[in-house]
């Protein structure tokens, strides 16, 4: 049965199960129905009861000593695989529409480079000063972890702080502890308008 993390919480993931290393983690997020036919987001849109499309991009950041040294160490919509194939990326998903996963990143933790000592996962909201767009138009967002050889849900988060006014969130972490690798649930939005700007404080 998987655990149910809080904000801030960290777990361990193969202190206990030394042989897990092929992981997915999903992502996911739902848009916030607008209420009524009226109102300023139907006029702006021509919607009848649904609020625009928020298109947000899951990224990972791939740390050495907590810092971003190089491009390749970023995995994004535009870059999909590290470059030592430890991590790879689903692809990007304008909507956060329909049940289940909105974006996966599957993991290797055994390929992942010695050198490289934590993975941060973010959110940032695409295009969202143009769109005027934050958080708050979104529900329902986590993180969960599942071991992909067995399909077994190892982990959670579900992030219900009120993120409006937030356009980027630092979601999650796993990072080395010893020779094993623990996961922490981080849960924080920023006023970050773009995925450069969010790695700017990592570099």
């Amino acid at each position: 049965m998987a655990i149910t993390l809080q904000k801030g919480q960290r777990i361990d993931l193969t202190k206990g199960n030394p042989a897990l290393s092929n992981i997915l983690i999903g992502l996911g997020w739902d848009p916030v129905q607008s209420s009524g036919g009226g109102g300023l987001l139907s006029s702006l849109f021509g919607g009848g009861n649904k609020a625009p499309n928020v298109d947000c991009d899951a990224s990972v950041l791939m740390l050495q000593d907590d810092k971003i040294t190089k491009k390749e160490q970023l995995i994004y919509f535009g870059n999909l695989k590290s470059s030592c194939g430890s991590v790879t990326h689903s692809g990007d998903n304008l909507t956060g529409e329909g049940a289940g996963d909105d974006e996966q990143i599957l993991v290797n933790l055994q390929d992942i480079p010695s050198y490289i000592n934590k993975l941060v996962f973010v959110v940032n909201i695409y295009d969202c000063v143009r769109r005027k767009q934050d958080f708050g138009m979104l529900k329902n967002a986590y993180i969960r972890v599942q071991n992909q050889d067995n399909g077994e849900q190892l982990l959670r988060f579900n992030l219900s702080d009120d993120y409006s006014g937030k356009t980027s969130l630092v979601v999650a972490e796993i990072y080395r502890h010893g020779s094993d690798w623990k996961f922490g649930a981080i849960g924080d939005g920023t006023k970050d308008t773009n995925l450069q700007e969010l790695v700017r404080n990592y570099s």
